[in-house]
């Protein structure tokens, strides 16, 4: 299957962003790429040139969570956090978000879902935000690019996780 065929966002209902990627992997492996920091620092960087210095996961429900990228050209550093409301091994992450210089009032929402089919993991993030102007903002914004080059990143990296030994 073709990147652009896997990947894709749209706004849906007043205050969501849906976006939805197929992985060639089994869900454990990508559910082990979101959820391990030294396989998260890996992939989730957005365009080239940025780095993941700190990145914190108390995989829980009430567990915290912290990442901080650093644009390797001119030092500039954009942190986020948030709170795991939810986590259901293999299948499922609830986590609120709110970046350090917040761009957008409140916090989101996101829902991570991974379902597996014939050894492909179908990937739905539903991202919940406080407001239709915050979500048609986040939508102009260069989220669409960096995501999509993440998850690049993330394709190309899970075949290498599937010759390691990872979670039960």
């Amino acid at each position: 299957m073709k990147n652009s065929e896997a990947f894709n966002i749209t706004a849906h209902g007043d205050r969501e962003i849906v976006v939805t990627r197929v992985f060639d992997a089994p869900r454990r492996l990508v559910f082990d790429a979101y959820t391990k920091p030294e396989l998260v620092k890996t992939w989730l960087l957005g365009p080239p040139g940025w780095s993941m210095p700190v990145c914190e996961i108390d995989l829980r429900a009430s567990g915290k969570y912290r990442y901080v990228w650093k644009n390797n050209n001119d030092g500039t550093e954009m942190g986020m956090g948030g709170v795991y409301r939810e986590v259901v091994t293999h299948e499922r992450i609830v986590a609120t978000e709110k970046f350090d210089e917040a761009w957008y009032p409140g916090e989101a929402v996101d829902t991570i879902v991974l379902v597996e089919r014939n050894g492909k993991t179908a990937l739905t993030q539903t991202i919940l935000y406080d407001s239709r102007e915050t979500r048609d903002a986040v939508l102009k914004s260069p989220m669409q690019s960096g995501m999509a080059a993440s998850y690049d990143r993330l394709e190309k990296f899970l075949p290498e996780l599937g010759s390691e030994p990872l979670s039960a």
